[in-house]
């Protein structure tokens, strides 16, 4: 979600009248995103894969919660999003995963939803704009709101990190799988939105005395 409060033209900002609320701003942006991806057909056997696995998961959650949860599987970049609060995107290269793993990642994502991070977002937006998103207003604290929202961010990742442990474990599956998730994905720094790959591990090997341990 990071620097997305600069969305609207300058042009458009300048009139108040026709300024958006920053909520807008933010659905748009990720509307843009889920545009702009390549979703894979129904009825591919890897994309039938990622979302039995899917199902699998949903049927085990709070189903109030989940009942509006849509998954798009896509090709790209992407390994694992969630956006708008409810649309979990799924890289279909999951596939090639084993199951533990697939479901780590698929929980994680999951656990975004559970947690309502989409709706705390929005306040820390809605705090440094609570009106109209005007440019003028929104240089002025660009900085500050991407230092908390990166924060908020980074405890994001932590929280559904540790959703999809735990999930893990209620399905009956070893915590190797996370690790060998993290190890497969590739190991990464720490960026605006998520925690480095070291960061996310000690986080999660606080979690439990059996801790398998792993270096890159």
């Amino acid at each position: 979600m990071m620097g997305i409060v600069l969305a609207c033209s300058a042009a458009r900002c300048e009139d108040a009248r026709a300024a958006p609320e920053i909520l807008d701003v933010l659905r748009l942006s990720q509307q843009k995103q889920l545009d702009a991806m390549a979703p894979v057909e129904a009825t591919n056997p890897r994309a039938l894969k990622v979302r039995e696995s899917f199902e699998k998961l949903v049927r085990g959650l709070d189903g109030a919660v989940l009942s509006k949860v849509e998954l798009r599987v896509v090709r790209g970049d992407v390994v694992g999003e969630t956006l708008q609060g409810r649309i979990v995107v799924a890289n279909v290269a999951l596939a090639d995963l084993p199951e533990g793993e697939r479901i780590f990642v698929l929980a994680h994502e999951l656990g975004h939803v559970m947690l309502d991070h989409w709706t705390q977002m929005g306040r820390v937006y809605a705090k440094w704009v609570p009106g109209r998103v005007e440019q003028q207003h929104t240089d002025a604290i660009a900085d500050r709101l991407g230092r908390d929202a990166s924060a908020l961010a980074h405890r994001q990742e932590f929280e559904a990190d540790a959703f999809a442990l735990n999930t893990l474990r209620a399905l009956g599956l070893p915590d190797r799988h996370v690790v060998a998730a993290f190890m497969d994905l590739g190991w990464r720094s720490d960026t605006a939105t998520h925690p480095g790959t070291r960061k996310r591990l000690a986080a999660l090997r606080a979690l439990g005395p059996d801790w398998p341990s792993m270096q890159p």
